[in-house]
């Protein structure tokens, strides 16, 4: 399965282009020292919380999963866009699926190997675009842009989009993450300019 944002090749206010995804802890800041080196042999997916069927996913446990395709733009909040990115990975509906998230499920909670988090409510997990994704245009993730795998949201500032995730948690109410915390807007639309918090 593949499809394409319908807003990709457009940016959104207070954007500029740019060629490529900086990469973190790399040609930007991270918010730990240096950036985490996981080893894909051991790595483990957790899925908890909310759910009726928690799971502990090996990579190629991940890899099974059935995968999409999906070209969108991505955004800063700094104020540079990539345009047309193509991501291929798992739709976040699969998880839920897999997962069996229950009724009392609003939101999910996305915790890193860095220690990062961030929170999404089930309704905007569930638009078109949105995967947890280890690859882009045809290669597998770098490290430093979220190796092995990373959410894609499209329509949030790129700090929606979790590096590295490690555990996805399944809440009743949706949590405040690392950047929410410390002043950034937790709706996060870009096509709204909502940066910051009000």
């Amino acid at each position: 399965m593949s499809f394409m944002i319908g807003k990709a090749e457009k940016l959104p206010p207070g954007q500029r282009p740019t060629e490529r995804i900086l990469r973190w802890g790399i040609d930007h800041p991270g918010i730990a020292s240096e950036n985490p080196h996981i080893n894909i042999e051991t790595y483990q997916l957790t899925i908890d919380g909310e759910v009726d069927n928690p799971a502990v996913l090996s990579w190629n446990e991940v890899l099974k999963l059935p995968k999409t395709e999906s070209t969108s733009g991505f955004h800063c909040v700094e104020g540079w866009s990539v345009l047309d990115c193509r991501w291929e990975g798992v739709r976040f509906t699969e998880i839920e699926k897999l997962a069996g998230a229950r009724e009392t499920a609003r939101a999910a909670t996305f915790e890193c190997a860095d220690n990062y988090s961030t929170s999404l409510f089930l309704s905007e997990l569930r638009q078109e675009g949105v995967l947890l994704a280890y690859a882009l245009n045809g290669e597998k993730l770098e490290e430093g842009l979220g190796f092995p795998l990373r959410l894609i949201v499209p329509s949030k500032y790129a700090y929606k989009s979790a590096l590295w995730v490690t555990r996805i948690r399944f809440t009743k109410e949706k949590e405040l993450g690392f950047w929410e915390r410390r002043g950034y807007s937790d709706t996060a639309d870009v096509w709204k300019n909502d940066r910051f918090s009000r």
